[in-house]
């Protein structure tokens, strides 16, 4: 196994509201597609590398303390959390050194998830 994780699924509740959001707060551009009737827009990746989604499906919902997700924040965690209050994202936990992991950082997006960001290096 190369990854703990393989995918990932953000629920949203306003898809171009989440992209904007995540697409400033990471500075990355993500791809809206329809897969098996559900409304997403895909985070990309390299080959090989973890990737996941925003989705908007009624039958999954943003819940305030459910599963949380780590997303790379290379090349800067900094800019990251910089970027955050323009995304409209709140962040709930400043850049945190963690040891030899690296830096994390906890943020609540518009739809109240709670994601965590990390980067290896400071």
């Amino acid at each position: 196994m190369r990854n703990a994780i393989n995918w990932f699924e953000i629920p949203v509740t306003d898809l171009p509201r989440a992209m904007r959001c995540y697409e400033a707060l990471l500075g990355v551009s993500l791809k809206r597609e329809v897969f098996a009737g559900v409304d997403q827009a895909i985070f990309s990746g390299e080959d090989g590398a973890v990737r996941g989604a925003l989705i908007l499906e009624p039958a999954t919902r943003a819940q305030p303390g459910g599963t949380i997700v780590y997303l790379n924040c290379a090349p800067s965690l900094e800019a990251a959390l910089a970027r955050a209050k323009d995304a409209g994202v709140e962040v709930v936990m400043p850049l945190t050194h963690i040891g030899p992991p690296g830096f994390i950082a906890m943020v609540r997006d518009p739809d109240g998830n709670k994601i965590g960001l990390h980067h290896t290096a400071r």
